[in-house]
């Protein structure tokens, strides 16, 4: 493990001084108030750098945030969800090319919605597979002219295990035809990939999760249901409006005891987040302990959707961007107009959370905060970037 005690700067090829204006820039934003608390580390050749903690937790009963504070990371479950599907494909119990409907039949004979006349549909050219779930060129619930026919017949219950949710998706019509673009399945493509691993595992999600990758790598605090005893370190969300940041209720797409969403549905600090980073950094591995081949997470970060992503119209998705397995990559930084180096990769969460692994500056760089929106990542990753001296 990375110890959580920052290590000097500059023996990890940082000036202390420029490297301080990542804590100055998150602290701003706090107390300008537009994020009620914030949690930063950065990480390079295996140091912690940077560990700075600014803000509240929780603004009404005045609980500052700590270094475990537990935070809802939102999309930043999927790059682990990512892992835990390759961790299969090297086991032989999954391949990429696998139709989906191997794991969950009810995705066979899958149809795709006409635009203008959801009810319509048309047989799709190929049946989906799970690298299409994984690099969100599925067609599957992703905003498209589905959406509402799958509301109808796969409503997303939060009382359903993900094997009841990924079955009844299995009916709902695609938004386009497979592998033709790329559009963001949010929930659906990646909760289907949680439900795939449980069947080509034979162990629940949050099992797997926890004994294959959670425990190995020592993120103790990692986990889909926080225990009574640890509910007090859990952040609240926030939006901000005219009046200033108000109190936001836990989405109910998340608030679930039984629904293990490999699409968003993680808590966790940001010490445990580093480790899981680290662990991508060293090529997968971490302390001794190997959960993936240096081929695999060269293979997970490599552009698998060609121009798709970059042409897609989604913010993050812009020339000189590309698409891995459940991570976005910098193939071009120039181009991509990024802080982030050629070759870097990462993903974030819907409430503002952040993490990025660049394995060329061996560096992984970790926010965690409780509001959306806002240029803080881009501040982040300028204010890290420009700190490395050597």
């Amino acid at each position: 493990m990375i110890d959580e005690s920052a290590a000097d700067p500059s023996s990890a090829g940082f000036d202390p001084v420029r490297l301080q204006r990542v804590a100055d820039y998150a602290r701003a934003f706090v107390d300008d108030n537009l994020m009620a608390g914030t949690d930063v580390l950065v990480a390079r050749r295996g140091k912690l750098a940077l560990r700075s903690t600014a803000g509240l937790a929780d603004q009404e009963a005045g609980v500052p945030v700590g270094s475990d504070t537990l935070w809802r990371i939102f999309s930043m479950t999927k790059p682990v969800t990512g892992v835990a599907i390759l961790m299969l494909v090297e086991e032989g119990k999954i391949r990429l090319s696998d139709p989906v409907s191997r794991f969950i039949p009810e995705f066979r004979d899958t149809r795709i919605a006409l635009r203008g006349a959801p009810y319509a549909s048309i047989p799709a050219h190929r049946e989906i597979t799970v690298r299409d779930l994984m690099t969100h060129t599925s067609g599957l619930v992703s905003g498209g002219s589905g959406i509402q026919v799958a509301a109808e017949i796969a409503p997303r219950r939060s009382s359903d295990t993900v094997a009841e949710w990924a079955a009844a998706l299995g009916a709902a019509p695609l938004d386009f035809q497979p592998g033709t673009q790329w559009a963001y399945s949010g929930r659906a493509g990646i909760d289907t990939l949680g439900r795939i691993g449980e069947v080509a595992s034979g162990m629940t999600f949050d099992r797997f999760l926890s004994e294959k990758i959670f425990q190995p790598l020592g993120m103790k605090d990692t986990t889909f249901v926080v225990p009574r005893n640890k509910q007090s370190r859990v952040v609240t969300l926030y939006r901000r409006s005219a009046e200033g940041l108000q109190r936001r209720d836990l989405p109910e797409w998340v608030d679930t005891t039984t629904l293990f969403s490999g699409g968003g549905g993680l808590r966790s600090t940001a010490a445990d987040y580093l480790q899981f980073a680290q662990m991508l950094v060293n090529n997968g591995e971490l302390n001794g302990i190997r959960l993936l081949g240096s081929r695999t997470v060269d293979l997970m970060a490599s552009n698998h959707v060609g121009d798709l992503y970059a042409n897609s119209g989604r913010t993050r998705g812009r020339p000189g961007k590309g698409f891995g397995l459940t991570v976005d990559i910098v193939l071009d930084q120039v181009v991509a107009q990024e802080h982030r180096s050629t070759g870097s990769f990462g993903w974030g969460g819907a409430f503002g959370t952040y993490f990025w692994v660049d394995r060329k500056e061996a560096l992984t760089a970790i926010l965690m905060v409780q509001t959306p929106g806002g240029p803080l990542r881009a501040d982040f990753m300028n204010a890290v970037m420009q700190a490395i001296v050597d």
